[in-house]
């Protein structure tokens, strides 16, 4: 019986495409896609309390980009290692290893009493988010085949993602107002809990291929990219010719040089190179990298201003985003119906076109900005996010054999998350930068505006806070205009990279050896 056109995934639509041994196969993908929540949730609501940590444990303002980097870099270096090692041992066994390793780093982070046992538990839970993650894609695309299954699952997916979003959004702002930023923390227990109980019953046994992991690979890799970040944060502090900087940027280069050295020699390499021979899907990659890192910064410096500058509380900055979460998913679910009939090229070159436009719309923000002005273009930047995230899920999985499904969606989750801590590290810095030039000259000028008058120490403090709240908007302005700048580039990337396959080709490629499918 064909499938139903309705586009959600019911139990029926699914339980012809599920994988042997699983009697249960609608349920099974709730389980698959509840993880992909629960990560998600986290990095939601863990922005939505970024100003109440930095309160309580004194974190400075580029040492707060360490509680997303952490996260950020264990998850994103580490992907590549969590999607083999799914392939190596099985993906059901790793997929709730790593839910448990989340929601046991989440409730360590949630006593934390200083910065270095919140950071640490951050990193922790982004070991746990580099496996649990790409073995739940992993399942989907090797559970469901190519073609309508596929895609209705995907959706599901997605939309779970965007779900996942919404709900940290206002979870977080509920949580912080009524209790704590722990909650932030301790809410992803329950999830983990659940999903990890339910998994062996309802997933199905996948074989392991067998193999090694490619341990000196993970570690020099990950290692780099956590200098070249620490080098980024620290050079605004010091100076971009201070000695330590300058170490961290040659440790940084000499490890990825060492990496990619590696890789070239291995057998059992983490990433072998030839495996981005693929125009498209490379392409593909550097899309999401560029977006991960536009996205980040959207939340990582609106989220500081809307509760810093217009003085908005947990809960309302919470429900300002919502029209992100729900313009993707939305948007998502609509591409998902129609990307069989036009392909994924198009959808694909649109998607950061749109989020370059919206983020430099809301670059324009400033004191006095109503909440209007920037309900608009948030709701570009989901359309735009929409349009690009199913057809970059199914361009990288295509034409891959079963066997490379977990190097595959590691790549392409690793690529958002490095590109989300790369880039908010070169906008932290950016950000910092314009701040600190900004409030010297404004402070100057007050000081001068109000010296020798009898107003007393009142009119010099209130002129302090102005310059400073000034110097913030200005920060934020820059950061957003850059991160608008990188989402251009992702478009440009889309429309000389991203071959134009036709509709069919592009959503049910059969898996065919690696080797055909780099050719």
């Amino acid at each position: 019986m064909p499938p139903r056109r309705s586009l959600p995934l019911s139990p029926p639509d699914v339980a012809s495409a599920g994988p042997a041994g699983s009697r249960h196969p609608g349920l099974a993908v709730m389980v698959i896609a509840a993880a992909q929540l629960m990560v998600v949730l986290d990095m939601t609501i863990v922005n939505i309390a970024l100003p109440a940590m930095q309160q309580q444990l004194h974190f400075s303002q580029t040492n707060l980009a360490w509680v997303i980097n952490a996260y950020a870099l264990t998850f994103g270096g580490l992907l590549l290692l969590g999607g083999r090692s799914g392939d190596v041992f099985g993906r059901r066994r790793m997929f709730v290893v790593g839910v448990v390793l989340f929601a046991g780093a989440s409730l360590a982070g949630g006593f934390a009493t200083d910065q270095a046992w919140l950071i640490a538990a951050r990193a922790v839970q982004g070991a746990g988010a580099a496996i649990a993650s790409p073995t739940a894609l992993a399942l989907i695309a090797s559970t469901f085949p190519d073609g309508r299954q596929r895609n209705r699952a995907m959706a599901v997916y997605a939309g779970m993602s965007a779900a996942g979003g919404a709900i940290g959004l206002l979870l977080g702002g509920v949580l912080v107002d009524i209790a704590s930023w722990r909650w932030v923390l301790f809410v992803n227990v329950p999830i983990g809990a659940a999903v990890a109980l339910a998994a062996p019953s309802l997933l199905a046994r996948e074989p392991a291929h067998g193999g090694r992991l490619d341990l000196p690979g993970a570690v020099s890799g990950s290692a780099g990219i956590a200098a070249l970040v620490y080098g980024l944060l620290r050079a605004p502090q010091v100076g971009w010719a201070d000695p330590g900087t300058l170490a961290a940027f040659g440790v940084g280069v000499l490890l990825l040089a060492v990496f990619a050295a590696l890789e070239r020699r291995r057998s059992d390499a983490l990433l072998p190179l030839p495996f981005l021979a693929d125009r498209s899907r490379s392409a593909g990659y550097l899309v999401m990298l560029l977006l991960g890192a536009a996205m980040l910064s959207l939340i990582y410096f609106l989220t500081q201003f809307l509760q810093n500058v217009l003085g908005y509380s947990p809960l309302v900055a919470g429900v300002a985003y919502l029209p992100v979460p729900a313009a993707i998913g939305t948007t998502g679910l609509l591409v998902s119906r129609r990307v069989q009939r036009f392909g994924t090229r198009g959808f694909l070159t649109a998607g950061p076109l749109l989020v370059a436009a919206g983020l430099l719309w809301v670059s324009t923000v400033h004191q006095g900005s109503a909440y209007a002005s920037i309900l608009a273009p948030l709701v570009v930047i989901g359309v735009g996010m929409g349009l690009a995230f199913v057809p970059l899920t199914l361009n990288a999985v295509a034409g891959v054999a079963p066997r490379r499904t977990g190097l595959a969606s590691s790549l392409l989750n690793t690529s958002q998350q490095v590109g989300g801590s790369l880039g908010l590290a070169v906008l932290v810095s950016v950000a910092a930068m314009v701040v600190r030039h900004t409030a010297a000259g404004a402070a100057g000028a007050a000081a001068t505006r109000l010296a020798g008058a009898a107003a007393g120490a009142g009119p010099l403090g209130r002129a302090a806070l102005s310059a400073a709240l000034h110097a913030q908007v200005a920060g934020t302005q820059a950061a957003l205009r850059v991160g608008a700048v990188g989402a251009l580039i992702g478009f440009v990337i889309a429309v000389l990279g991203v071959r134009a396959p036709s509709p069919a080709a592009a959503v049910g490629a059969a898996d065919e050896p690696v080797g055909s499918a780099v050719a």
